[in-house]
């Protein structure tokens, strides 16, 4: 069984929609009690950084967040979900992240349309031609995003690809059994059911 972590941001639904699709059983929860008996654990979200991060507190997520990822289980972040991972943002209040991940958000700067918003490819070069959700994604695919922030990790060997627009950013990060995107998988078509289903035939 795969969770899917409810703090009352994204569209939950069609994520879970997306995993159905594939034949995974995956299953929407605020309680970490759930996650014991999860196989993997799906964090998915729209929405702003420092509100995200106070309904995480409130309902008491954090730590559970933090000990699933430090213990290198296995994990799909998904838009906010991937930002969430770091230490900062500059969207907002100063807030501190879930701090997986040593680096920060930043705002993409004013030099072109924002939020990034459509279809974009994705550039996957150096530990990226190894990662195992890659295997049946060609080069450049094309992927749906939704977004005004990006991550910027200290340590660029967890980036598995990046994405052109306005400047290069990191648009997915991979070690060992944790993985998070900046794009929306559930809505990228066939490409993004491809990588879904790849992560289900590994953990679910």
């Amino acid at each position: 069984m795969i969770a899917i972590v409810d703090y009352g941001m994204g569209n939950l639904r069609s994520v879970q929609k997306a995993f159905e699709k594939v034949g995974a059983e995956a299953v929407i929860s605020s309680d970490s009690s759930l996650f014991s008996k999860a196989t993997a654990l799906i964090f998915p979200g729209q929405g702003s950084f420092p509100d995200a991060m106070n309904i995480l507190t409130r309902q008491k997520l954090i730590e559970p967040l933090r000990e699933w990822v430090r213990e290198d289980k296995p994990f799909l972040g998904i838009c906010l979900g991937l930002q969430l991972l770091f230490d900062a943002s500059e969207e907002g209040d100063a807030k501190e992240g879930l701090c997986s991940f040593k680096g920060k958000v930043v705002k993409f700067a004013p030099r072109g349309k924002i939020p990034h918003m459509g279809w974009n490819t994705i550039d996957i070069s150096g530990k990226g031609k190894e990662c195992p959700l890659f295997k049946d994604i060609p080069e450049n695919s094309f992927f749906y995003f939704v977004h005004s922030y990006y991550v910027v990790p200290s340590d660029k060997s967890i980036v598995a690809a990046t994405t052109q627009y306005i400047n290069k950013f990191t648009s997915i990060i991979w070690q060992g059994n944790v993985y998070a995107m900046q794009f929306h998988p559930e809505k990228s078509q066939d490409r993004g059911l491809s990588i879904i289903k790849t992560f289900c035939d590994m953990y679910a």
